[in-house]
């Protein structure tokens, strides 16, 4: 897959995360999805630019664990504050 794709990809999602983080819509939820949005976008640059699709199964799924998990600690920190 051509770089340009995921790339293009990373540029919307910033711009998301920038109007999400920018007062549109209450809060809490802006903050929970500006944090799932910046994990994806971590989840494509190892995928795609660190190649780890083309990886060993085990070092992929690790690192598909590693986001899930720091992400999902993050929100219920946030969430729990």
């Amino acid at each position: 897959m051509p770089a340009f794709l995921p790339w293009a990809l990373l540029v919307v999602l910033t711009g998301v995360s920038w109007w999400l983080g920018d007062g549109h819509g209450p809060a809490r939820f802006a903050t929970v999805a500006v944090l799932l949005v910046a994990f994806f976008k971590v989840g494509t640059v190892g995928a795609h630019f660190m190649e780890l699709r083309k990886a060993p199964l085990a070092l992929e799924l690790i690192f598909n664990a590693w986001c899930v998990l720091v992400c999902a600690v993050l929100i219920v920190l946030y969430l729990g504050s």
